[in-house]
């Protein structure tokens, strides 16, 4: 039986995605752009595409997702946004490579939104995983929106001092030194960013994976 918590996150899990379903809302349109437009981008340059056609893919996908985005519902046993999306995006991947000249017809798999079909992949045998690609550029993704969303509500140092000590790995004393401030100080400001980030990937899962 799911305890609370789990009925909590189920519940809140959607809640971008159904604001989203009204078209008017461009708000949430604007923050879901933010979030995704990136991974779907590069996304799309990791599959073969060029950078004007990454870009119209991006659009066909957006387009995409707010015609189909009504039909998705959640359901962990059928499928996440996470690989709904990835299928969207996938769709529009080949659309532009179809664009291009004769390649071997491909199939939507019908237009059920709760299933992650397989759409065939780039046809190059040497060609990486891109459900691997897909998985890790979406991990990186929620990571760098956490730590925008942290930015805005952060004093400017303490990013400063988290990017030198975390990203850049400095010496925390050198941190310290750079700062004017103590060593003890760098760590107080890694552990708080490092929670704050936590928090937000957690919540940006919620609303959207």
């Amino acid at each position: 039986m799911a305890n609370n918590d789990d009925d909590e996150l189920i519940r809140t899990r959607v809640t971008l995605l159904e604001r989203m379903k009204n078209l008017d809302d461009q708000s949430s349109w604007q923050e879901f752009f933010n979030i995704y437009w990136r991974l779907i981008y590069g996304f799309a340059r990791k599959s073969g595409l060029n950078e004007a056609e990454a870009k119209d893919a991006l659009q066909d996908t957006m387009v995409s997702v707010a015609k189909n985005l009504p039909k998705f519902k959640y359901n962990r046993e059928l499928g996440t946004f996470k690989g709904w999306l990835l299928t969207q995006t996938r769709w529009r991947i080949v659309d532009q490579k179809r664009k291009r000249g004769p390649i071997a017809p491909h199939h939507h798999e019908g237009d059920d939104p709760n299933r992650t079909a397989t759409i065939e992949r780039v046809p190059d045998e040497n060609s990486p995983d891109l459900d691997a690609i897909w998985e890790a550029d979406w991990e990186k993704n929620l990571y760098a929106a956490a730590l925008e969303r942290v930015k805005r509500n952060l004093d400017p140092q303490k990013i400063q001092i988290f990017d030198f000590y975390v990203r850049r790995e400095w010496p925390p004393e050198k941190v310290a030194q750079t700062f004017n401030i103590k060593v003890d100080q760098v760590y107080l400001v890694k552990n708080r960013v490092t929670e704050l980030l936590r928090e937000e990937i957690r919540r940006l899962e919620r609303e959207a994976t």
